[in-house]
């Protein structure tokens, strides 16, 4: 241990909301300032305490109803004082974990004491975007609108991201089936998290003018492999289909960084020790791949193997991509791949709670610190994809001697 260590000190999120769902009308600003305040209230921190937020975002349709530098609204809104640096990140589903690794660097280098990080988005909210020459008359014909939203990945050049990542997933022998299977174990094991009260020291209820939710809207206790199996995949692909995805959701989440000696100095307890990060890039359709890229960069760092880890969550951008990254990692072994398996995602993924892009990341990263300390501590790493072939990855320990 050394005092420049970096501690997650504590965290919160909001519930997650369907798309169209509880909040369909509330600002991702707002979801973000309310997460700062309850993870600065998690963590025992006064607003003055923070130097620095780092604030991720996905959906750029929506941040720009509220105007820009949605970090340094939300920061203000949240009642951190107007001298302290803010950043807004879009690594699209990566940011908010991008934001822990820029947090952790801040810290490291000696610039901050005390960093927030994390993210929000609103997908059902994003604008349709109209035709820019609307600006300046239109001479022709009239005005034409774009749904950001309608199929994601290909309003760049590419397929739909659900397909290049079921395309990518079937070349490595993962199959609709195990997609589904898996799939169910996300909704059972969310619900049976949360019977134990697991969730209670991370959701905090968000009640506002323009909605309110007490708890996460997209879980389904009544999930069976029949009505998985009854949907037909979406875009054509080959394997993704609605109940095997999450939807486009809506949440915030906040976690507080902080230097280790900080943290004692102020008689606080920190949930865990940052040990490592990575981050990867591939080809834009090797979406289920990066994660196990960036999981490996990320382990180099404290020099840990695979079979030293307790627990794993990799983001269920869909469920191919977990189980594709599992597969990688084993690199072969059959032995190795069920043993990733039964440490991962083990209370619920985004399949079942929902993914509101700009805040999982951070979302992840919690439930990793939380998991492993209500299971008596260990060794874990956290890794996300986006941004067509991008991933991020951040290992952590709870009260692990080095």
């Amino acid at each position: 241990m050394t005092e420049n260590d970096v501690m997650l000190v504590a965290g919160a999120r909001s519930p997650f909301s369907r798309f169209g769902g509880a909040l369909r009308e509330v600002a991702s600003v707002d979801l973000a300032a309310f997460a700062m305040v309850e993870a600065m209230r998690m963590a025992g921190i006064r607003p003055e305490d923070v130097d620095e937020v780092y604030n991720g975002v996905t959906i750029p349709a929506e941040e720009a109803l509220d105007g820009s530098i949605p970090a340094r609204v939300a920061m203000l809104r949240a009642g951190i004082p107007e001298d302290r640096l803010s950043l807004t990140i879009d690594r699209a589903c990566c940011s908010s974990m991008t934001a822990v690794q820029l947090g952790s660097r801040a810290i490291q280098s000696g610039q901050s004491d005390v960093v927030l990080v994390g993210g929000a988005d609103n997908m059902g909210r994003a604008a349709f975007l109209m035709n820019p020459n609307i600006r300046w008359g239109i001479k022709r014909g009239g005005p034409k609108l774009k749904d950001p939203m309608a199929e994601p990945g290909a309003d760049i050049g590419g397929k739909p991201v659900a397909v290049d990542a079921g395309e990518v997933a079937a070349e490595h022998g993962i199959t609709r089936e195990e997609s589904d299977e898996f799939s169910l174990r996300s909704h059972q094991n969310y619900f049976e998290a949360k019977a134990r009260g697991y969730f209670d020291g991370e959701v905090v209820a968000y009640a506002g003018e323009k909605g309110s939710l007490e708890h996460d809207e997209g879980p389904r206790a009544d999930t069976t492999l029949e009505r998985l199996a009854s949907l037909k995949t979406i875009f054509g692909g080959p394997i993704v289909t609605a109940g095997n995805a999450p939807g486009q959701d809506t949440g915030g989440c906040y976690l507080v960084l902080a230097r280790r000696s900080w943290v004692e100095q102020r008689g606080l307890e920190a949930l865990a020790t940052l040990e490592g990060a990575g981050s990867a890039a591939r080809a834009p359709r090797e979406i289920p791949v990066a994660p196990a890229d960036a999981i490996n960069k990320a382990l180099k760092q404290p020099g840990w193997d695979l079979e030293t880890l307790d627990r794993f969550e990799i983001n269920e951008a869909f469920a191919a991509v977990p189980l594709t990254s599992a597969r990688v990692l084993a690199n072969g072994d059959v032995a190795r791949e069920k043993r990733i398996l039964d440490r991962l995602n083990l209370n619920g993924g985004a399949v079942a709670l929902g993914h509101p892009p700009g805040a999982s990341g951070a979302r992840i990263l919690l439930t990793l610190a939380r998991g492993l300390a209500e299971s008596g501590g260990g060794r874990g790493v956290a890794s996300i994809c986006g941004g067509l072939g991008q991933a991020d990855a951040v290992a952590l320990s709870v009260g692990v001697d080095r």
